[in-house]
């Protein structure tokens, strides 16, 4: 250690091969960082991709249950990558600047 806080660790958008979450120690800088934000941009470019498909799947009176079906597994497997990505990312927020308030005060001065 050289003295330098870490920052916390990062909740990867990706999961190991046991389905059970992966993190990352490091100051965000790295290759692995690199990795986890370009794929975190192509999962949120595919979910916005999905949401303008929903719209014209349900606009479309003649779409098939089955298509539905289908749209709604892929819109769930991009809600699962889009959750974890927004968990990621407030994890990493700095911890607010104010003093907690104490019980039995409403903080008001």
């Amino acid at each position: 250690m050289t003295g330098h806080d870490l920052t916390p660790a990062r909740l990867l958008p990706w999961a190991s091969p046991e389905g059970k979450p992966c993190y990352l120690l490091s100051d965000g800088t790295g290759r692995l960082s690199r990795a986890a934000d370009t794929i975190e941009s192509v999962q949120l470019g595919m979910a916005g991709d999905l949401l303008d498909h929903a719209a014209d799947m349900l606009a479309d009176e003649k779409v098939t249950a089955g298509q539905l079906r289908f749209l709604l597994a892929r819109m769930s497997e991009a809600l699962t990558a889009v959750s974890r990505i927004a968990e990621s990312r407030g994890a990493r927020l700095p911890a607010p600047a104010y003093e907690a308030v104490t019980e039995g005060t409403d903080g008001g001065g």
